[in-house]
């Protein structure tokens, strides 16, 4: 699908990783022509877009190609931010400030003198920036993002999860007036709302304007708390009353941006409630991070080939001794759960190219978020059976078989012996 193409069926827009990686390189000349406000801004933007969505797709396809280009461009959009941030905080300036004031003097010497700084910082990370790198990952990404498709379950899980963490934020700030909760909470609105449109396209057509109402909301909190604590810092020596007026008047436009936020998100019209009943829920969360896990076993190839007939005879060896009632293993629902993943991921070792395949493919899935819909014990448990799907069997001396209870490692050794006879029966010619 080309980038900023029409979805079959939809009138929706799609703006994929091509989209904003070609965006970059558009605003990248801008900036080295003539870095104005408008001009960082719009790299600034592009390049978030893509670091954004690379770091959704690490957690679903571990290419080093997604880290590398979050490396590429990281200095550049260092700089960029730090020019940007003060390039806000001198309109504030100029909004909040009379004309002749002290304060406000030492404000703007202190901010043009940084942001001539930082121009030239960015104009250098811009020069240095590497174009040809940008390009060739664009191509490689550009493929291997496909393994999530837009609107799809597997999507809508990963934005699940943003929203999740999101809203813990949320209910963090709004116990509070202190600056950091809501800075969190503006981090975490915005890599749900940088999701949505990436992946969600069509959701993103009803929610987009309120995310950005939210996202602009509490990134004017933050510049105000910013500007405040730059105001301590630059004119601590000026008189009480000069720095006080200042303060009074941040505390204010402050308070109208939080009283703004929680009408929208605490009204009639309860956004945190509709973006919810818009993602999976009850029921559908299993099939959701089930979709989740597929995109990750597709993305490292273990459902071709050899893995993917392991996984068609492991299941269907565990669903026949299901029927038989061959033991708490086979019967329980959550173990079920934990079963069918195992089966789909028990292959993805073998592209960490680590000298125990089974050890790195653990390591990996305990770096990963929790799926909505699972607890800690089953995704532990899950790595666990991944491990002992092959090689040496589980032993009482190794420290993490030896915290699990007496049930857990029966449902462990049951699980990753299905696992086992079923390679073994493919082996066979089965």
């Amino acid at each position: 699908m080309a980038s900023g193409s029409i979805i079959p069926g939809s009138q929706v827009e799609q703006r994929e990783l091509a989209y904003w990686m070609e965006r970059v390189l558009k605003e990248l000349d801008e900036v080295r022509s003539a870095p104005d406000a408008d001009a960082v801004h719009d790299l600034r933007v592009a390049l978030r877009r893509c670091r954004s969505l690379a770091a959704v797709m690490e957690e679903v396809d571990p290419d080093p190609a997604w880290p590398e280009m979050r490396k590429i461009g990281r200095k550049l959009f260092k700089q960029l931010g730090e020019l940007r941030d003060t390039q806000v905080l001198e309109e504030w300036v100029g909004k909040l400030g009379a004309e002749g004031g002290a304060v406000r003097q030492r404000l703007t010497a202190h901010l043009g003198k940084n942001e001539s700084e930082e121009r030239q910082a960015a104009l250098r990370a811009a020069e240095k920036f590497d174009v040809k790198a940008w390009k060739s990952y664009e191509r490689v990404l550009g493929h291997r993002v496909r393994v999530v498709p837009p609107n799809s379950l597997a999507a809508k899980s990963l934005a699940l999860e943003r929203l999740t963490a999101a809203r813990e934020l949320h209910l963090r700030a709004l116990r509070t007036e202190k600056p950091e909760p809501w800075h969190a909470l503006r981090i975490g609105v915005k890599r749900f709302r940088y999701t949505v449109e990436s992946l969600l396209p069509e959701l993103y057509e009803s929610w987009g304007e309120n995310l950005k109402r939210v996202q602009d909301l509490l990134g004017e909190v933050h510049d105000l708390d910013v500007l405040a604590e730059t105001i301590a810092r630059v004119a601590g020596d000026e008189p009480e009353e000069a720095r006080t007026g200042w303060m009074e008047r941040i505390a204010a436009e402050r308070e109208t941006r939080l009283e703004q936020y929680r009408q929208l998100s605490m009204g009639e019209k309860w956004l945190w409630q509709e973006w919810k009943e818009g993602l999976p829920q009850g029921e559908h969360l299993e099939a959701a991070a089930m979709a989740r896990l597929r995109a990750t076993a597709k993305a490292m190839e273990a459902t071709h080939g050899k893995a993917a007939q392991v996984t068609r005879l492991a299941l269907r060896l565990y669903g026949e001794l299901r029927r038989m009632k061959g033991g708490r293993p086979f019967w329980d629902e959550q173990l079920q759960k934990v079963m069918r993943a195992a089966a789909r991921l028990h292959g993805i070792g073998a592209r960490l190219r680590a000298k125990s395949p089974e050890k790195a493919a653990r390591k990996f899935l305990r770096k990963l978020p929790l799926p909505v819909g699972w607890t800690e014990a089953e995704w532990e448990l899950l790595g666990m059976v991944v491990r002992y799907h092959r090689g040496e069997e589980p032993k009482a001396k190794d420290k993490a078989f030896g915290r699990l209870t007496k049930e857990e490692q029966q449902a462990l050794c049951g699980m990753a012996g299905v696992l086992r006879l079923a390679r073994v029966l493919r082996k066979c010619g089965v």
